[in-house]
């Protein structure tokens, strides 16, 4: 079984390109879609709604800056500063090229910085590689939850 993408996004528009981005790539990842940053950190943290979710976190964090309730950035550092969390791989997935922005994010601790392109192929080439990166080649700190893949059994 393999570990979901948390999707994290507010506007319908940017969600509805990168879910056809995510099923063009053809991971067999879930993607957990998140509105907000409050909601996002109650999926992470497992409270309230989400308080009987299965063990285990994200393959990948795509979070955008710019959310209602809690933004971006603070759900950043909350999970770089929450010990359970803080191995989660997170794409700061955004249309601000502002260099505060990029400063402070990877200041709190994000693995990489993407801003959306414009162009609707170039869009959907950005999330795929991003999907197939953190989902499938990125290999986790030893000690993370990761749930293997079924691999060939090797005979030799």
């Amino acid at each position: 079984m393999l570990k979901p993408i948390l999707l994290v996004e507010d506007n319908p528009h940017d969600l509805e390109l990168t879910l056809i981005a995510l099923e063009r790539s053809q991971l067999a990842n879930e993607v957990v879609i998140m509105r907000d940053g409050a909601e996002a950190l109650s999926y992470l943290l497992r409270t309230d709604k989400h308080a009987s979710r299965a063990d285990g976190n994200p393959a990948v964090l795509l979070l955008d800056l710019k959310l209602p309730k809690v933004d971006g950035l603070e759900v950043l550092k909350i999970v770089r500063d929450t010990p359970e969390l803080r191995s989660i791989p997170v794409v700061m997935l955004t249309s601000s090229r502002e260099e505060p922005d990029l400063l402070k994010a990877y200041e709190l601790g994000v693995n990489a910085y993407v801003v959306k392109p414009v162009e609707f192929k170039d869009f959907v080439a950005a999330i795929s590689d991003l999907g197939i990166f953190w989902a499938v080649l990125n290999e986790p700190p030893p000690g993370s939850l990761r749930l293997k893949r079924a691999r060939p059994h090797d005979d030799t």
